[in-house]
């Protein structure tokens, strides 16, 4: 097949122009590879071989601009590609390079993420981990790289978070709201060790006023349906949900 001619498009790739009325998109690499520019004519095998190494540098660059995108774990950037339908001995090839080129770096990876999470959220270590884990990370490398997570800062933030709990669930005391707060920080993240060295410390509200209040908000309330001692044990019933007790 004779070579009619190349054109250089703005992505840097050649539009090849063959006299058979074919006409192929390759990649710069190709074509150095190749020595197309050189070359006036081209036999059907080696055109294979050409279109396969096109293919490769192809999943290649994808997986670039993929990772220039947003930096990527080993595991997430392979489900990615095969999610394109590459085959999966090109998208091998791909992550051997970019390993070798160091685009690629798990270890990297996860402390690039660890230090997002404890900068722009509220997570825990724990939930930090899961999370890495389920990346495809492995957990010698998610533990290693969570040390960063110094036990002070997690005090500080189990705290900050706790006062905000605690000022959010006013109507709540007792042990509904230590459980309330318990949940949402180990749902976030936090040993349960640790919430409960803060906990031990944190002023939880004057139960007694608390319950107060909102045995006053019930009574106006329920008043207008019940009376006597049937209202009494309806107000009693609602503060015992929130957590609260209260006699006059």
């Amino acid at each position: 097949m004779k070579i009619q001619k190349y054109k250089k498009k703005r992505n840097g790739q050649y539009e090849l122009h063959l006299d058979s009325h074919r006409d192929f998109c390759l990649y710069e690499d190709v074509i150095l590879k190749f020595e197309l520019l050189f070359k006036g004519t081209i036999e059907q095998d080696e055109l294979d071989k050409i279109l396969i190494y096109n293919q490769e540098c192809d999943v290649y660059y994808v997986a670039l601009k993929s990772l220039k995108n947003r930096f990527k774990s080993i595991s997430e950037l392979r489900k990615s590609l095969l999610k394109k339908q590459y085959p999966q001995e090109y998208v091998e090839k791909a992550i051997e390079k970019l390993l070798a080129q160091g685009y690629l770096n798990d270890r990297n990876f996860a402390k690039a993420y660890i230090n997002q999470q404890m900068i722009t959220t509220l997570k825990g270590p724990e939930k930090i981990k899961k999370e890495l884990l389920d990346k495809g990370v492995l957990s010698d490398i998610v533990v290693e790289e969570l040390d960063a997570f110094k036990i002070e800062d997690q005090i500080m933030r189990i705290e900050k978070i706790a006062n905000r709990l605690i000022k959010s669930n006013k109507s709540r005391g007792g042990v509904v709201l230590q459980k309330k707060v318990v949940y949402d920080l180990q749902n976030l993240g936090y040993s349960l060790s640790h919430i409960n060295e803060v906990l031990s410390y944190l002023d939880l509200g004057d139960t007694r006023a608390i319950a107060k209040k909102e045995k006053d908000k019930l009574y106006r309330r329920l008043s207008k349906k019940y009376s006597g001692k049937e209202l009494e044990n309806k107000i009693k019933e609602r503060l015992y949900q929130k957590g609260l007790y209260y006699e006059d």
